[in-house]
C-alpha cells in the first residue's frame, strides 16, 4: 500500500474519479494502484507524481508493516 499516496489525496480532498478523468487513467486502475493491489508503471507513476505535485519516490514509498501484516510476516525473530 502507497500510504504516502493515499495521505495526500485525502488531504487534498481530491475524488478519484475526478483525478482518473484529468490524468485520462481508468478509474478502477488508479483505485488499484492507490490502495496497493496494482503496481503502477513508471508512467503511471510519473503522471500522478506530476498531478499531484510530490516527489514521485516519497509518494510511492511502501509502508512495510502494512505490506508485512498483508502478507502474515512476523516483525519476530
Amino acid at each position: 500500500m502507497f500510504t504516502n499516496l493515499k495521505l495526500l489525496i485525502w488531504r487534498s480532498r481530491i475524488h478519484q474519479n475526478r483525478m482518473a478523468q484529468e490524468m485520462q487513467m481508468d478509474e478502477a486502475v488508479l483505485s488499484r494502484i492507490i490502495n496497493g493491489y496494482r503496481e503502477p508503471t513508471t508512467e503511471q507513476r510519473q503522471k500522478i507524481a506530476r498531478y499531484l505535485e510530490a516527489d514521485e519516490d516519497w509518494l510511492f514509498a511502501r509502508d512495510i508493516e502494512l505490506v508485512r501484516k498483508r502478507n502474515g510476516v512476523s516483525n519476530e525473530f
